[in-house]
């Protein structure tokens, strides 16, 4: 008697909460699809359903709540911009080739770029700061090795480079950025050359412990 009452119970369990047609990986892929097609402000539970042709009730079944899913649409997007920053740190000289994959994420995938980088995270942080000490991370074994740094050294090279970078990343983004990919590689390649010189030739540049008045009184007088 027990166990008809078992089954019975059971059924009626499964009745109640039908599996999802979709799985959590499927439905994120799907809201990945959005953001990329129409930025990181159309992400809502109607557009993901609408995207899979379901009703929104199977979205709250595996998430709880939209901030889980942009939560895990933000981690998918980092996944592919580390995909970027990966394939540049292969290249020979590794910071230009990490500075013209950066260039190209934003070129290639601007609404993730807008979202990783401009706008703040879900507890109200800069995105671009969090996103610059990871790769920042990411990048300070190659540079070290390649450039013959300690690693204050190359956590201060990355940050100089990074703000170039990202200050270029940003003009593509918005439209604004009048260089070919030929400028750019020239800019880069200038101010690597000289924040690299600096770091190794003025005493305490890594460290902000310099004499900033006695070196342009050296250069000027050059």
């Amino acid at each position: 008697m027990w166990d008809v009452h078992y089954k019975m119970f059971n059924r009626k369990e499964d009745k109640m909460a039908p599996k999802n047609k979709f799985t959590r990986e499927e439905m994120i892929a799907a809201a990945l699809k959005i953001v990329r097609r129409n930025g990181a402000g159309s992400l809502t539970a109607k557009a993901i359903a609408d995207e899979l042709g379901i009703s929104t009730r199977p979205v709250f079944t595996c998430f709880g709540t939209m901030d889980t899913v942009k939560n895990e649409v933000r981690q998918a997007a980092e996944e592919i911009y580390n995909g970027y920053i990966g394939e540049g740190l292969k290249e020979k000289i590794p910071f230009f080739g990490l500075g013209m994959q950066y260039i190209r994420f934003a070129k290639e995938e601007p609404e993730l770029y807008r979202l990783l980088f401009l706008m703040q995270t879900a507890d109200g942080s800069s995105g671009a700061f969090q996103s610059m000490v990871h790769s920042q991370e990411t990048a300070r074994g190659s540079l070290v090795k390649t450039y013959n740094m300690t690693e204050a050294e190359a956590d201060r090279y990355f940050r100089d480079l990074w703000l170039v970078v990202y200050s270029i990343a940003t003009l593509i983004v918005t439209d604004c950025c009048p260089y070919s990919d030929r400028e750019i590689g020239n800019i880069l390649t200038g101010f690597s050359i000289s924040i690299c010189r600096s770091i190794k030739e003025i005493k305490g540049f890594a460290s902000d412990s310099f004499d900033r008045d006695e070196i342009f009184k050296r250069l000027t007088a050059e």
